[in-house]
């Protein structure tokens, strides 16, 4: 484990590679200026003088947002063009030795590709981040693809911080999904709590993060949630006891959860950080979604305010419209942060750091701002467009206001009539192409990783009724709502006319007057 003083030293040495690398980039870009500036004025006697002053001053605007982002490491207010950017990338790729000219390769791992296309798809940044020994490293190969990685994770940080969790001290990006990402800061706190066996968990029903638990070595400890009308919310006593029961020091984290499905909503994260800090108990928080949404950020600043949280994990897909395969691991102890990041074993695709990057050099911060605004306007229309649909079919839009982004409508009166017709309907959404809506039946159980979850994907062993779940996700439009709530009219309509799934057609056509026309 670092000692507080090989974690300071190790701090300083991350700022001065940083200011390295950029000191690199700028007296390259002076010597290119130098060189640009020359071959302009060789440029005046082929082509009239004020016409090439015109075009140096157009590259000069270019360059002077990219000196900007150098110095200040923030996502810029305004977005940039696409050529600003490909031309900043193409200026950090000829700083990596696959792309010097003339360069002599004769090791094992050169930046050699075979095609032009997966060259060209990776901008030729190809040698990808860290060293052998740490993703945060600096390649001396790799100048370029170093820089990125740096820049990178200094702008998701000023998101992060601008999104709601102002007090974030360090981040980085990661090229695995949430998963794993926890996984890793799991692993991490084993060499912190050696004697430590246990994960306590208040339950979501979601696959991977019981996995990453199970994958990490340890035994996850599953919380029930209590039932508060129709939210299922942290059974807080619940958590306190197993932490008596099992003794703090068998405990390696309490892992909670901002979001999720409804009828669950988010943690009692305040709860339970200041739990946390009176058992000396680390805390991990899975933030999947969550940056997209004011409420789930402000639970984490909360939180890290209140008591203790040492990470939080968030998906790059999820929150910036990116390819999936890459996370942000994030917290408010920078050396922690930082011996998360040395626990990555080997070098890293720079692909996750590349994609964010360019989309919020793209979108700039006012562009990821308004998404968000939007999204949460989307989250009323959506929530009135449901509830007028439930109404209409005899259901109701279960009241579930502590989470800002997952919505759920009861199925009781079609598992009244056919306890089939659930699970049809879920089959007849799909078949229609309404992807992400998740129907959840009465009474099914699943065994992951040896431990026998009842009443499974309702995150509660006897939730009172089936129902549908829908999403109010960044880049939702009013397109994706009208077109959703129309084929779901339909597919009720049909399933209470007793027409199954394979019955029914694509765009199955009833006589009676659809109620979200």
């Amino acid at each position: 484990m670092a000692t507080a003083g090989s974690a300071r030293i190790t701090a300083l040495c991350d700022v001065y590679n940083l200011r390295l690398l950029v000191f690199l980039f700028c007296n390259c870009h002076g010597a290119k200026a130098k060189m640009n500036s020359e071959n302009f004025s060789i440029s005046e006697k082929i082509v009239s003088a004020s016409y090439i002053r015109q075009g140096l001053q157009a590259r000069r605007s270019h360059e002077q947002l990219i000196r900007l982002l150098l110095e200040q490491g923030k996502c810029p207010e305004e977005g940039w063009s696409e050529s600003t950017v490909e031309l900043f990338l193409n200026e950090l790729a000829v700083m990596d030795s696959n792309n010097f000219l003339g360069n002599c390769g004769v090791g094992e791992r050169e930046g050699r590709v075979a095609s032009s296309l997966v060259a060209r798809r990776h901008y030729r940044l190809i040698h990808g981040i860290g060293r052998s020994g740490d993703i945060a490293a600096i390649q001396p190969k790799a100048a370029g693809s170093s820089l990125l990685n740096k820049l990178t994770n200094s702008v998701v940080l000023d998101v992060l911080r601008m999104a709601g969790v102002r007090s974030t001290s360090s981040c980085f990006v990661v090229p695995m999904a949430t998963g794993m990402s926890l996984t890793l800061c799991f692993l991490t706190l084993r060499h912190r709590r050696p004697k430590a066996r246990y994960i306590i968990w208040p339950r979501i029903d979601q696959k991977s993060c019981f996995k990453a638990m199970v994958t990490a070595g340890f035994e996850p400890v599953v919380v029930e949630n209590l039932l508060e009308g129709d939210e299922l919310r942290t059974d807080l006593e619940a958590v306190e006891r197993k932490i008596q029961e099992l003794g703090a020091e068998s405990v390696l984290c309490v892992h909670s959860t901002t979001s999720c499905f409804a009828p669950r909503v988010p943690d009692r994260l305040e709860e339970l950080s200041v739990m946390c800090a009176k058992y000396d108990i680390p805390h991990i928080v899975n933030n999947a979604y969550g940056v997209q949404s004011s409420k789930c950020m402000h639970l984490i600043q909360q939180g890290a305010r209140a008591g203790r949280i040492d990470a939080f994990v968030q998906s790059l897909d999820k929150n910036f419209m990116v390819p999936v395969g890459g996370a942000i691991i994030a917290g408010f102890s920078e050396p922690f942060i930082q011996e998360i990041s040395r626990m990555y074993p080997g070098r890293a695709s720079a692909s996750p750091s590349l994609d964010v990057l360019i989309t919020l050099l793209t979108l700039g911060a006012n562009g990821y701002k308004k998404l968000l605004k939007e999204r949460k306007e989307m989250y009323t229309h959506l929530a009135k467009e449901v509830r007028k649909l439930a109404e209409g079919h005899g259901e109701r839009l279960l009241n579930t206001t502590h989470n800002p982004i997952s919505l759920a409508m009861s199925l009781d009166s079609l598992e009244v009539r056919n306890p089939d017709a659930v699970t049809q309907l879920g089959s007849m959404m799909f078949t229609r192409q309404v992807s992400g809506a998740r129907v959840v039946p009465l009474g099914g159980e699943q065994v992951i990783g040896g431990h026998t979850f009842r009443g499974f994907m309702s995150h509660s062993e006897s939730y009172p009724c089936p129902y549908l779940n829908v999403a109010s996700a960044i880049g939702i439009t009013h397109g994706d709502v009208a077109l959703c709530m129309r084929r779901l009219d339909k597919c009720l309509r049909s399933l209470r006319k007793g027409v199954g799934p394979e019955e029914a057609g694509p765009e199955d056509t009833c006589t009676e007057p659809s109620l979200v026309e």
